[in-house]
């Protein structure tokens, strides 16, 4: 049997059930109030109204019982017609809810159920609508990728093609070929590398050994690897020391590398002349270390995308306007190794220019 019937039977059989008691409950105690009332009327009309008892019971009960036939009849009437409407009103929303999850199986995620009343059926369409756009996004958010993966193995897959056209052809001499093709496939492994840690770090599966670290150390480390390549791109790192005493709590290898992406970020960007300045200090919570750089500012909708993956302020940029190298997944690789480890990396910018990401961690422990 389909449900709106069932639905209607069940109603009905208990409102059914219901004026059925009623009725006969009616019916038993009746008598009692019946007698009473011809009793005290009998006694208002004085000695003709004993003659009379009978016959005032016997059309008091006679109305009684047609009044309440009449009511109950009405009653299931009206009854019938709600437990119907409710019926329905409960199977269309379970129509529309199977319509929707099929469609949602077969891919359509642009399927909306309408949220109509203040009722849980509406909680249910409401959550339903939820759920789809969340799938939406993610479905969205997967086309992206595997565009982006694509589109940042292309140009690593076009070199190798080109440099072994040119070994096979002896245009170029086989140690500058394989050379360039030795460097085509370092940067094709160091982007799958970083896809893998970004699923690694989305899903909450980093191994971190988390310990008490200067900050001094971590400043001191990030300036000697940075400042050779920024003293090559024409740019000035300036790095305040941090006093000994201030400490946070980290895992030492993933801090240098969060420090490092937005080092690296910050020389990709800062045009040559410019200065990167790096400087830690105590917070309420903790420690913050901040990365400011002369770059292009961002706009607002760019300050809150840029930590997503392969997200680019400008997507003109190629891989050589931007320095080259880069996999797109840096800033998304240094929040999620930061948040890992209870802290965060934010953004400040100006249109006008230059950025500041800060670098924030848990202060750490005393010894």
């Amino acid at each position: 049997m389909r449900l709106l019937p069932r639905l209607f039977l069940s109603h009905a059989s208990v409102v059914a059930l219901t004026v059925a008691a009623l009725f006969v409950l009616a019916e038993l105690l009746a008598p009692t109030f019946i007698s009473h009332h011809v009793e005290e009327m009998a006694a208002l009309i004085g000695p003709a109204g004993r003659s009379l008892r009978d016959d005032l019971s016997r059309g008091m009960r006679d109305t009684f019982t047609g009044a309440l036939l009449v009511a109950s009849g009405i009653a299931l009437c009206l009854s019938f017609l709600t437990a119907y409407l409710a019926a329905r009103r409960v199977v269309r929303a379970v129509r529309l809810l199977s319509a929707g999850s099929l469609a949602i199986a077969e891919g359509n995620y642009l399927r909306r159920l309408p949220e109509e009343g203040q009722d849980e059926l509406t909680d249910l369409a409401r959550n339903f609508n939820r759920m789809a756009r969340t799938l939406a996004e993610v479905e969205a958010s997967r086309v992206e990728l595997i565009t982006n993966v694509a589109h940042e193995l292309r140009t690593p897959l076009t070199a190798l093609q080109g440099y072994a056209e040119a070994l096979n052809d002896g245009v170029l001499p086989p140690g500058h070929a394989s050379a360039a093709i030795l460097r085509e496939t370092r940067a094709m492994e160091r982007l799958t590398g970083d896809l893998s840690l970004v699923s690694r770090v989305e899903a909450g599966k980093i191994d971190l050994q988390v310990r008490t670290i200067t900050v001094a150390d971590l400043l001191s480390a990030a300036q000697e690897r940075f400042s050779l390549l920024a003293e090559n791109r024409g740019l000035t790192l300036v790095v305040t020391p941090a006093e000994q005493a201030l400490t946070v709590q980290a895992d030492p290898e993933r801090a240098a590398q969060v420090l490092a992406n937005l080092l690296s970020n910050a020389v990709k960007y800062t045009p040559p002349g410019g200065t990167i300045r790096v400087a830690a200090a105590q917070t309420a919570k903790g420690v913050a270390i901040r990365v400011q750089d002369d770059g292009p500012g961002l706009a607002p909708e760019d300050q809150r995308r840029i930590f997503e993956r392969f997200y680019r302020t400008d997507l003109s940029r190629s891989r050589a306007a931007t320095g080259g190298g880069g996999t797109g997944v840096g800033l998304t690789i240094a929040r999620g190794l930061a948040r890992a480890m209870v802290g965060d990396v934010t953004v400040f910018s100006s249109a006008v220019g230059g950025s500041v990401f800060t670098f924030s961690l848990p202060a750490g422990t005393s010894a």
